[in-house]
C-alpha cells in the first residue's frame, strides 16, 4: 500500500519554486491539511486495488499513485527551504520527517513519476494474481501452495509446489529492474546517494551508523539462530535422507514449512524434541469450536481491550476485507490500513481458521490500535517511533499469549509443567521467531546492495541466493539462473515494502515484553508471562502508541523500556532454556555450513 500520509503538498507540475512566503509552522499545518485528504483519496484507490484486481482499478490506483507522488516531490522543495531556519521544536521534527521522503520517492520528472506508479501498481497486482498451474492442469494459488508446503512431508511434492510459486515473478523482474533506476533518481533528487541511503536514514541516525547497528543486534543472536539450524538440519536429514539434507551443509529451501523459508513453525512435527509432551494444538480447538474468521477476530480484539485499550470501531467490521471473496483476485498478503487517519482502520487478510492466521490477527491489530491511538496527534506525527515499533506490537501481545492464556480462553486443555514440556512450547516458538531473524535481515541487505549497485541487474537472483546461503544456511533445491527472479516471489519486493522493520520488531518485541512484565509485577521466568487483563501494563503501552513519532525513537524507546537503544538479551532471556538444550543437543553434530 502506498502511505502518503503527511509526506505531501500541492502545486501546479511546471510550478517554479520560490522562497516560500509562509512561514515554517504555517508550511507544516497546511501539509497536513492537504496530505490528509490526499492520503483518504490515494488509500481508498489502492485498497479498492488490492481487494478488487481487475484492469480498471489498476487505472485509478496508478493515477492516484501518481499525484501522490507528484505531492511528494513538491512537498520535499518546499521543506528543503526551511532547512537551517529558526522554528519551534515542533514543527522541527516535522520538517525532519518530511525530508526523510517514503519508501518510494518521487523524482521531479512528472514522466518518470508516472512511469514509477503505473510500474508499482502492474508488478503488486501481478503477485495479487498470481498462481501455479501444474502438469495435471490443476492451477493453485498462493494460499493453496503454502498449505501443501506446510503439511505436504514428500519431497517432489514439496519442490513442485515451490518451484511453482516462483514461476509468477519472472515476468515482472524487467520492470522492477527500472523500478530501482527510477526510485534511486527519486532519492537523489530529495538529497540522498540512492535508495538505500534513504531507507537506512529513516531511524533518527546516520545511515552508516543504523547499518552497524543492525549488524550489532544480529550477532547478539546469531548464535542462537546458529544452534537452532544445526538441530532442524540433523532432523531433516533423519526424516528425508542426508542424501538430500547433508549433516554438514546447506538446508534445501524447499522442506521448512514456509514458502520463503521465514518461519519454520509449521515443520515443528519433525523437530518436536519430545514427542508428544504438551501438544498445544490451537488449530485444532479453533475448528472444533467452530470459530470463523469474525470471532477469530473479535477473540484478537479481546487482548487488546483487556489492556484498557479502546474497542474497535463499528466501521472496522463493515469495512475490513477478513474473507477472501470467490468471484475475483485480491492481494491476500495481510495488511493493515489507516484509511481516514484513524476514523477508518481495516485490515486486508484472507483469514483461515488455524493457530498461524490466529496470531497474525493480532500482529495486523497492533497497527491498527497505533492508527486508533495516535489518531490524534498532528498528521505529520502519526506513524510509528520508527517502523520497527509499528510491526513490534501486536507480535508482543503474541507474547502473552501463554499456555496459561490459552487455557483460560479454552483453545486448550489442561497444560503439562515439565522441563520436557518447556522445552516443547519454546523449540515451537523458536521456530517462528527465532527462525525469522536472518531471513528478516537479509531481504534488505539484498534491496541496499541492489539499490547502491553493489548487485547488478544481471547478478539479482545469485545475489539473492548469496545472501540466503550467508544469513540462514539454506539453499534452493534446484539449480537456479538469471532468467529466475526469487526474490520477486516475495510479496514484500514487488509490494516495496522496507523488511528490515521486520528485523527489529523480531528485536524489540521481547524487549517490550520484559518491560511490559516488569511492569505488570510478574515474577518468574520471562516466557511465562502474560500481560492479559493487566491494566497498568496496557497504560505503558497505550502511552507508547499514543507518542506516535512526535519524538525520536530513542525517547520512545525509553518511555517504554527505560533503555535509549534496542537490545536483543531479552531474546536470550526468554529462550535460555532452549538454548542452553540446543548446546547440548548438538555436541558431536557438525554444525555451521
Amino acid at each position: 500500500m502506498l502511505l502518503v500520509a503527511m509526506a505531501l503538498a500541492s502545486c501546479d507540475q511546471g510550478e517554479v519554486f520560490k522562497q516560500p512566503a509562509e512561514s515554517a509552522k504555517d508550511f507544516v499545518a497546511r501539509i497536513q491539511q492537504e496530505g490528509s485528504e490526499l492520503n483518504k483519496e490515494v488509500s481508498a484507490a489502492y485498497w479498492v486495488r488490492n481487494t478488487y484486481i481487475i484492469p480498471d482499478t489498476a487505472i485509478l490506483a496508478t493515477k492516484a499513485g501518481e499525484r501522490a507522488l507528484a505531492f511528494e516531490s513538491s512537498m520535499v522543495k518546499q521543506a528543503k527551504a526551511f532547512k537551517g531556519t529558526d522554528m519551534d521544536a515542533v514543527t522541527a521534527r516535522a520538517i525532519e520527517l518530511m525530508l526523510r521522503g517514503s519508501a518510494a520517492p518521487a523524482p521531479n520528472d512528472p514522466a518518470l513519476r508516472s512511469e514509477m506508479s503505473r510500474i508499482m501498481t502492474e508488478m503488486e497486482g501481478q503477485y495479487g494474481a498470481g498462481r501455479y498451474c501444474n502438469e495435471l492442469g490443476e492451477c493453485l494459488e498462493l494460499q493453496e501452495l503454502e498449505a501443501v508446503l506446510a503439511k505436504s512431508r514428500n519431497y517432489e511434492e514439496l519442490l513442485d509446489v515451490w518451484r511453482g510459486w516462483r514461476s509468477v515473478s519472472p515476468p515482472y523482474r524487467k520492470q522492477y529492474q527500472r523500478f530501482v533506476e527510477i526510485a534511486n533518481q527519486g532519492a537523489n533528487d530529495f538529497g540522498y546517494e540512492n535508495l538505500a541511503d534513504l531507507w537506512q536514514g529513516g531511524y533518527d541516525m546516520e545511515s552508516e551508523s543504523f547499518v552497524l547497528e543492525s549488524r550489532r543486534l544480529w550477532n547478539q543472536v546469531k548464535p542462537f539462530y546458529e544452534e537452532l539450524h544445526c538441530y532442524v538440519r540433523n532432523r531433516l536429514g533423519d526424516t528425508y535422507g542426508v542424501d538430500k539434507v547433508p549433516a554438514d551443509g546447506l538446508i534445501p529451501a524447499h522442506l521448512l514449512g514456509n514458502m520463503w523459508s521465514q518461519t519454520w513453525d509449521n515443520i515443528y512435527d519433525i523437530a518436536e524434541p519430545y514427542e508428544g509432551v504438551a501438544s498445544l494444538d490451537v488449530t485444532e480447538a479453533l475448528v472444533e469450536q467452530g470459530y470463523d474468521e469474525i470471532e477469530m477476530t473479535k477473540a484478537a480484539e479481546a487482548f487488546f481491550t483487556s489492556l484498557g485499550l479502546p474497542p474497535l470501531p463499528d466501521s472496522f467490521y463493515v469495512n475490513s476485507m477478513l474473507v477472501k471473496p470467490r468471484d475475483r483476485s485480491v492481494v491476500c498478503h495481510a495488511s493493515a490500513w489507516d484509511i481516514d487517519n484513524g476514523n477508518d482502520p481495516r485490515i486486508k487478510q484472507c483469514v483461515e481458521i488455524n493457530e498461524e492466521q490466529f496470531g497474525t490477527l493480532h500482529h495486523e491489530l497492533g497497527h491498527i490500535y497505533y492508527y486508533l491511538m495516535y489518531k490524534d496527534q498532528p498528521s505529520v506525527f502519526k506513524g510509528g517511533a520508527h517502523d520497527g515499533f509499528h510491526e513490534a506490537i501486536g507480535d508482543t501481545i503474541q507474547l502473552s499469549m501463554t499456555p496459561g492464556y490459552l487455557k483460560q480462553k479454552g483453545l486448550i486443555g489442561e497444560t503439562v509443567d515439565s522441563y520436557e514440556a518447556t522445552i516443547n512450547k519454546q523449540m515451537k516458538m523458536a521456530l517462528q521467531k527465532i527462525a525469522f531473524l536472518p531471513f528478516g535481515k537479509m531481504i534488505d541487505e539484498w534491496r541496499w546492495q541492489v539499490f547502491s549497485g553493489e548487485i547488478a541487474p544481471e547478478d539479482y537472483n545469485a545475489g539473492w541466493w548469496k545472501l540466503r546461503e550467508e544469513y540462514q544456511g539454506i539453499a534452493p533445491p534446484i539449480a537456479r539462473s538469471e532468467a529466475d527472479f526469487d526474490a520477486g516471489a516475495k510479496y514484500h519486493i514487488p509490494g516495496n515494502t522496507p523488511y528490515t522493520r521486520y528485523f527489529l520488531s523480531f528485536i524489540m518485541q521481547f524487549q517490550f515484553h520484559k518491560a511490559l512484565c516488569d511492569i505488570a509485577g510478574f515474577d518468574g521466568p520471562l516466557h511465562e508471562c502474560s500481560i492479559y487483563d493487566n491494566k497498568v501494563a496496557g497504560k505503558k503501552l497505550g502511552d507508547l502508541l499514543t507518542m506516535g513519532q512526535s519524538k525520536p525513537w530513542p525517547d520512545a524507546m525509553e518511555a517504554m523500556t527505560g533503555q535509549r537503544g534496542m537490545d536483543g538479551s531479552a531474546i536470550i532471556d526468554y529462550f535460555s532454556p532452549l538454548n542452553d538444550w540446543l548446546i547440548k543437543e548438538n555436541q558431536g553434530n557438525q554444525c555451521g555450513w
